[in-house]
């Protein structure tokens, strides 16, 4: 007979709801401010600062950790979009939509180039870029116009990410509203299309660059 999963004691369960309330409380001051001081991230979850540092001794540990969450973020995106069966533009503007109201590009913008990311990291965004490419791209390119490359879903993803007002719900609406004029503008059959895309798509090493430290 299946078993009930173990419940959690009193102080561990405390101490994931702390530990996800210090994740989402660095969202949304790194968003706001990526200089900001780690303190400025205790202030907004509520806890002290020693609880802060027992589970990320420096600020840079709580960017790596908030980058990997994001890179997670959209391998379950890749991977949902790939199990989706409707035709290829449904699953392309699912998949960019979910990405945006993620705020994935948002918070890579923000925090690009302000740590050093650890081998493993590199190895998740690899292999993360692989199933982009290899994948799910293949997979949505039907849809596209002649010229999109991947490297143009990062790009577009990070325009929207740009969008920013004091009201989260405006904004919310405001990026969802230029997502689909720049949707329109990658979609296969679209009026306008005669001209060739000036330049290629930028290229994994491209964007990448953006998070070599800044000196």
């Amino acid at each position: 007979m299946p078993t009930d999963p173990p419940r959690r004691s009193g102080r561990a369960a405390e101490a994931a709801r702390n530990d996800e309330l210090i994740l989402e409380s660095a969202r949304e001051v790194f968003l706001a401010d990526p200089g900001a001081p780690i303190s400025a991230v205790a202030k907004r979850a509520g806890v002290g600062i020693s609880a802060l540092y027992s589970r990320y001794p420096g600020k840079e540990d709580l960017l790596r950790k908030l980058a990997t969450d994001g890179l997670v973020r959209i391998r379950e995106e890749i991977n949902a979009a790939l199990h989706d069966d409707r035709d290829p533009w449904t699953v392309f503007t699912e998949f960019m939509r979910h990405l945006v109201d993620a705020d994935v590009a948002a918070l890579t913008l923000a925090l690009a180039g302000k740590f050093i990311p650890t081998e493993d990291m590199w190895e998740l965004a690899s292999t993360t870029d692989a199933e982009m490419s290899r994948k799910l791209f293949p997979r949505v390119k039907p849809a596209l116009r002649p010229g999109a490359g991947v490297g143009d879903i990062s790009l577009v993803l990070e325009l929207v990410g740009t969008i920013k007002f004091a009201d989260r719900a405006r904004t919310q609406r405001l990026r969802h509203r230029y997502l689909s004029l720049l949707l329109e503008g990658l979609r296969a059959g679209h009026t306008g299309h005669a001209d060739p895309l000036p330049g290629p798509a930028p290229s994994r090493q491209e964007i990448n660059e953006r998070w070599q430290p800044q000196s």
